[in-house]
């Protein structure tokens, strides 16, 4: 089992260009969980700004719409590249984006009141650790919110074979089955680092839409391509947890 992360570290400004790449569906994606998280913190924070980190927080999508909201957001990743891209697209320039290893996080237990980890957790190999981590950095109460990739047949036809398949500059190893985790597998390791999860969601491309035509024929992601939530879990899910103590 091998995943190829060296990807995101060369792609430069296609992580807001390219179309004909599978960032594009990771844009397309992040459109939607981005306006859903914002929505949650102001519904549970009362729109009070946030102490946020970013985990693995690559071309900066999610980190830079925290920051013009107002939140006070760090943004770690092991690939400088998918950082220098962050950094110039951070029109706060108050984001702070660190080279970091997510399972051995430079900060002080407490620091932050929110931690995200969004299609971060299928590109982790070595998970032992990583939610410990996690539970430390949060302060009690705080919240952690996650996206990655049910394991099942259905997830492997659709969101590995599915986007190799049709999507033009997919690496081999993008993605791997063997990383993907069973929403069950998640909530357990959740609960055994401290972390009581709240709310789990699936995530879907809409699959009745011209974009998705003009996907299947071109190789190539339309701007309009959009994905929605969904009660199903089998492809993709996202969801928060708080830390229990």
């Amino acid at each position: 089992m091998s995943i190829d992360n060296a990807f995101y570290d060369d792609l430069g400004e296609r992580w807001y260009t390219a179309a004909d790449d599978p960032v594009a569906l990771l844009r397309a994606e992040s459109r939607l969980r981005t306006g859903w998280l914002l929505e949650t913190l102001r519904t549970r924070r009362g729109g009070a700004p946030q102490a946020i980190l970013d985990v693995g927080c690559g071309g900066g999508f999610l980190a830079n719409a925290l920051a013009e909201e107002g939140h006070e957001v760090t943004g770690i990743d092991l690939a400088p590249g998918a950082l220098a891209v962050a950094r110039r697209h951070d029109a706060t320039r108050t984001v702070t984006y660190l080279t970091a290893d997510a399972r051995h996080m430079p900060f002080g237990e407490g620091r932050f009141d929110v931690v995200c980890a969004m299609d971060f957790l299928e590109h982790l190999a070595e998970r032992e650790g990583f939610l410990d981590e996690v539970a430390r950095v949060l302060r009690p109460g705080g919240l952690f919110f996650f996206h990655t990739f049910n394991r099942n047949l259905l997830s492997h036809l659709v969101v590995i074979k599915g986007v190799e398949w049709f999507v033009r500059n997919t690496p081999k190893d993008m993605h791997v089955i063997e990383l993907f985790l069973e929403p069950a597998e998640l909530r357990d390791y959740c609960t055994a680092s401290g972390l009581t999860v709240d709310v789990m969601r699936g995530v879907r491309p809409r699959i009745l839409q011209v974009p998705m035509l003009r996907l299947l024929v071109s190789g190539s992601v339309d701007p309009n391509f959009k994905f929605l939530f969904t009660r199903s879990l089998a492809l993709g899910y996202c969801g928060f947890a708080h830390r229990s103590f």
